[in-house]
């Protein structure tokens, strides 16, 4: 069994139903530059795995399920980061909405609180084996395990978000986690990641710690 298929054979299958035949120009000039993706999303039109921590977006959604094409357009999110995700496809995300992308050069790991992008491997197949390998630490599922068994199922389309950001000395724990949408999450945290960017040596950083009420 190849790293996709066993990745699979783990997750929850299609989390939007029906994957279309025919695909717009815009899909179809993503998926001519990753073609092992459109063989995976054909096979599972995005999944959930390792009780939730790693969510692969489907490709093209036909019910309310947040799609990868819809998840990538600029005025969603994107546009807060200022220029600092340009030529990454976002595809799949971890416990704590950071995020996997894809680029030309390789599979990358995104993270929203700094915008910095960091290769983890060549091909999607090599992610896949990535994520076999070592899925508690790129997907955060020992702190997604231990917040839901406390509070319950982390609800589609919300990501476990520190109060304080890891970046700025925020606890990797329980704790320091609340349940926010993800499309929220990642706009407030491209502003961290923009005044992070451009704050001279010494300078301060504002945020808000108080939790959004967790829908």
């Amino acid at each position: 069994m190849n790293s996709i298929s066993k990745l699979l054979s783990l997750c929850t299958q299609h989390i939007s139903k029906g994957f279309p035949k025919e695909l717009g120009l815009k899909s179809c000039r993503i998926l001519s530059e990753f073609p092992e993706y459109l063989s995976l999303m054909s096979r599972c039109n995005g999944f959930y795995g390792f009780e939730s921590a790693l969510h692969v977006f489907p490709l093209i959604s036909s019910d309310e399920h947040l799609d990868a094409l819809a998840w990538n357009d600029e005025k969603l999110w994107c546009d807060k980061y200022d220029g600092m995700i340009d030529g990454h496809f976002f595809f799949a995300e971890d416990a704590f909405g950071g995020q996997f992308s894809m680029k030309k050069d390789g599979i990358f790991t995104f993270n929203p609180e700094t915008g910095e992008s960091q290769k983890l491997c060549d091909t999607l197949s090599q992610w896949c084996e990535a994520i076999l390998d070592d899925y508690d630490f790129l997907t955060g599922h020992s702190l997604m395990l231990e917040w839901q068994a406390t509070h319950g199922r982390v609800k589609e389309g919300h990501r476990l978000v520190p109060v304080i950001p890891f970046v700025l000395g925020g606890a990797f724990s329980v704790s320091n986690l609340h349940v926010q949408e993800s499309v929220t999450a990642m706009r407030y945290r491209g502003t961290i990641a923009v005044q992070i960017r451009d704050i001279p040596d010494g300078g301060m950083i504002k945020f808000d710690v108080n939790k959004p009420n967790p829908a």
